[in-house]
């Protein structure tokens, strides 16, 4: 009966959930293949999958318990049983096995809930169950527990206590033994009666139970011989209990792995006047542990990988988990045109996290990109927002993280390494030295690799067998014939070294004169940061790390990575970065660090995964926040033409972000230096100079407009703001067409001082959203680039150069015209030229080159003059940068 009603069970949970294989897995450590049949039999029987690991007799408990925390980290494994001997049966082992997965209900945690009666979280031990399932009408009769210690006999003694039962437990080698067996109507044996204990103690009619592991279970009442129950009563029911519980545990797995409402405890803020610097805000603060939020926003324990104290990995698993949640609403924080005064876009989009959720009562997540330690330790500082709006630890967020950077640096010079060693090797070796060599004899055997099979597919040879290739296949097979003078992969480094920016490779005479120049480009300017930006899962991101061009081989075809051979080396050393990182603000809200690609050289956006991962967390009336680089012509642009192209995910407001001063500087203000002290025009009101400069925002809304977006403008406010320019820069954004315009105190006030933003993009939310693409695919490269200069940026027209108008012909030729586009142009101005502020007009938009990022899936023109490499500045911030080598703290980041 007790098979049937679980094998009905998991049919009914099998229908809903048609790809659920439950697995119990049983570590066994003696010889009774007995049980092990038993086992099999019954889980057959009621339709669940079970994994025998049989370990050697005489395992030491350190084995057994290893084998636990093996079994208790697959994810595969709903259930964990023990059928040891007894020996074995200690604390550790029991309490090795995770509550949730332990069917057989024998560890501390599992215990206590029975004993407190949490009948709906507790597993009840199997043999405790079957033993009351035999006996009846225990009111008031003494139950004596012989040889029955440990959890089972603690979980049993609770049951019979709970039915009435007065229970007395003892040893067989107990002194009173005799007269405690007189005593009792009911015996349970617990282990195997010794020889000398004769059963004439008991007196007639006492029922007896055997639970023993020695012998088969059985049940007789004294004085009534032949009345023992069939075989193994309860060492059979036992078993069925075991894989009812089993069932149990199943459904309990289903539901945890439903979304679950968050439970976040947000920290609290005391903020000081005047403002402490951003790093001693951040040490004033004390984080939770990053399991512990995990835990808040229904993350699963094997959804995450800890590092350290403060950050965390996070599975990309989840997004299969919750494939069925609604996803909840998608902000972009853009910004005007960029000053050296700052605008405050991070900082605004963790004062509005903060504010939705630890002031608003509303899941949200701040999605961020990793910040480069070129800048950091360069000319711009860190990038994790400041004041009282900011990661934390911010040090952790400006410095390695979780060494994503690192990863994609090595990988970059991976693929670099491969393109001239290819070149030396083809040119100083015979086609039949270089097949041998690429396709050796090992251990008497000679065969393709996988991605040797994919490349002669590719060149049409349908052969596995390397012996029948012909000559002409062969060469084919082995000359990739790169033109050197056709590389576009450069060598990285996450440093600001102006000194790589033109370098000569091959000096050595090991290279044998095959010298060429190249380059060094910034870490963040990989095409695989871009990859690692855009991609949606590890087989897309092993696709396009396939796909990426490196040059064109002789006769002007493109050669890609996988051409190289090297594609799944790449997706190896990237196998930890493709996962988002997990962190918090100061008030404890959840923030994700993912991917950081400029948005000049690049595309400027945080990682779609760690949106599409966090839509899904916060729920369908959460708030997902990301921030796009830069100016909204050139960070959001992208982000709407690429990114959602790439996401298939529609925003659902643009927060666009102003200051009053940089707003002056777009007026006409006068310059500014870095380390000077502003002069009168930016501390003083001037209600003329802010009106004039209102003309960078109401442009930036028009182009939010463009999309079909509702836009809402955060006006960071200073101190030297007088309320009359505050008032006046929000009238302004709302005649242009903005949802609404809103005042921000956050950088001195926490999430408080973003309420009425966080309620404004709440509003806004639910406006109707018309989104649109600015550009169809389809459009010739050359029409894109005009449609974006035009409607985007404010000029007349573009010229392009020959080198740029050959560049556009080639890759619409090799079939890459279908692409979007990604400007490379100056953030600091509309135009091409970083002088002219506010709107310029009028000018020609020059293209001197055109590229293509083919892996990552975009065009990009270059506007001008692009570095790739920045320098470092006369003052770099190194100078300011210490470490505490008492405390180990990090002096000087800001």
């Amino acid at each position: 009966k007790i098979t049937e009603n679980a094998k009905k069970s998991l049919a009914s949970l099998q229908r809903e959930n048609p790809r659920l294989v439950p697995t119990l897995a049983i570590i066994q450590a003696h010889n009774d293949h007995l049980i092990q049949e038993m086992n099999k039999n019954f889980a057959k029987e009621v339709g669940l999958r079970v994994i025998h690991i049989c370990l050697p007799e005489g395992s030491s408990k350190d084995e057994i318990v290893n084998e636990i925390v093996r079994l208790n980290e697959d994810a595969n494994v709903q259930g964990l049983a023990l059928d040891l001997p007894e020996s074995l049966y200690s604390s550790k082992v029991l309490n090795a096995v995770k509550p949730e997965k332990d069917v057989d209900g024998l560890s501390d945690v599992n215990l206590g809930r029975l004993v407190r009666g949490d009948a709906h979280d507790c597993v009840v031990p199997p043999t405790a169950r079957a033993v009351m399932e035999l006996l009846e009408d225990l009111g008031g009769k003494t139950v004596l527990l012989v040889g029955a210690s440990g959890a089972a006999g603690a979980a049993l003694q609770c049951l019979l206590q709970r039915e009435g039962a007065v229970t007395v437990s003892c040893r067989w080698k107990a002194p009173q033994l005799q007269t405690k067996l007189h005593q009792a109507d009911v015996v349970v044996v617990g282990s195997t009666k010794p020889d000398d204990v004769p059963v004439s103690w008991m007196k007639p009619g006492t029922t007896v139970i055997s639970c023993s592991r020695d012998l088969l279970p059985e049940k007789h009442n004294c004085g009534q011989q032949n009345n023992r129950a069939a075989g193994n009563a309860v060492g059979s029911l036992a078993i069925a209990m075991r894989m009812q519980n089993m069932v149990k545990n199943t459904e309990r797995w289903i539901q945890s792995q439903q979304y679950r409402k968050w439970d976040l405890c947000c920290l609290k803020l005391q903020p000081l006047s005047p403002v402490p610097s951003d790093i001693e805000i951040s040490r004033a603060q004390s984080p939770k542990a990053v399991d512990v939020l995990a835990k808040e926003i229904g993350l699963l324990t094997d959804e995450i990988e800890i590092y350290g104290q403060t950050k965390a990995k996070v599975r990309l698993s989840l997004l299969e988990r919750l494939k069925h949640q609604p996803d909840g609403k998608y902000v972009l924080v853009a910004g005007i045109t960029p000053t050296p005064l700052g605008e405050g876009k991070s900082t605004v989009t963790i004062g509005l996290v903060q504010a939705l959720t630890a002031h608003l009562n509303i899941n949200s997540f701040a999605c961020l990109r990793q910040p480069s330690q070129g800048p950091t330790f360069g000319v711009k500082g860190g990038a994790a927002g400041g004041g009282y709006a900011q990661v934390i630890p911010m040090e952790e967020f400006n410095l390695h993280l979780t060494g994503d950077i690192h990863a994609i640096t090595a990988a970059n010079n991976l693929l670099a390494a491969a393109i001239d060693a290819r070149i030396l090797h083809e040119n100083t070796q015979s086609d039949k030295a270089l097949y041998n060599r690429l396709v050796p004899v090992v251990n008497g055997v000679r065969g393709f690799s996988a991605i040797q099979l994919a490349r002669l597919r590719r060149l049409g040879i349908n052969k596995t067998d390397p012996g029948t290739l012909t000559e002409e296949e062969i060469s084919k097979f082995v000359r990739l014939d790169i033109d050197p003078s056709t590389i576009t992969w450069q060598r990285v480094v996450d440093t600001n070294d102006r000194f790589l920016r033109k370098i000569t490779v091959g000096q050595a005479n090991t290279e044998k004169g095959f010298v060429r120049q190249a380059q060094f480009d910034i870490a963040v300017a990989s095409e695989i940061m871009a990859i690692l930006a855009l991609t949606t899962s590890l087989q897309d991101m092993k696709d396009r790390l396939g796909k990426m061009v490196v040059a064109n081989d002789k006769k002007g075809k493109p050669v890609t990575a996988e051409d190289l051979g090297v594609t799944g080396a790449l997706a190896v050393l990237m196998k930890d970065a493709i996962k988002p990182t997990l962190m918090q603000t100061l008030e404890g809200t959840p923030v994700f660090v993912h991917a950081g690609p400029f948005a000049n050289i690049a595309h400027g956006n945080s990682s779609v995964l760690a949106d599409k991962i966090a839509l899904k967390l916060v729920g369908e009336k959460g708030f997902v926040v990301t921030e796009a680089g830069f100016g909204a012509d050139i960070g959001m642009e992208k982000f709407f033409n690429i990114k959602c192209r790439a996401s298939g995910l529609v925003p659902s407001v643009v927060v666009l972000v102003a200051t009053v001063r940089a707003l002056k500087m777009h007026g006409g203000g006068p310059n500014v230096t870095a380390g000077a002290p502003l002069k009168k025009e930016y501390t003083e009101e001037n209600l003329q100079l802010v009106a004039d400069g209102c003309c960078n925002l109401q442009k930036q809304i028009q182009i939010t407009q463009l999309f079909g977006v509702p836009v809402v403008v955060a006006l960071n406010v200073f101190k030297t703001d007088s309320p009359a320019e505050v008032d006046l820069v929000c009238k302004i954004a709302k005649q242009s067409g903005a949802f609404d315009a809103v005042p921000c105190n956050h950088w001195s006030a926490g999430g408080k001082g973003a309420i009425k933003l966080a309620q404004a993009v709440e509003k806004a939310a639910n406006q109707k959203n018309s989104f649109k693409y600015l550009y169809s695919l389809e459009l010739p490269i050359v029409e894109k680039i005009r449609i974006i200069a035009q409607k985007v940026y404010g000029a007349e027209d573009i010229e392009l150069s020959p080198a740029a108008q050959s560049q556009v012909e080639r890759y619409t030729q090799q079939g890459f015209g279908n692409l979007p586009i990604c400007m490379a142009k100056t953030h600091l101005s509309l135009s091409h030229q970083p002088e002219r502020k506010g709107v310029p007009t009028g000018f020609i938009l020059p293209i001197s080159d055109v590229r293509a990022s083919i892996g990552a899936g975009f065009i990009y023109p270059l506007v001008g003059t692009m570095s790739t490499m920045p320098g470092l500045p006369t003052r770099p911030c190194f100078y300011d940068i210490d470490l505490d080598p008492v405390t180990e703290q990090v002096k000087g980041l800001f």
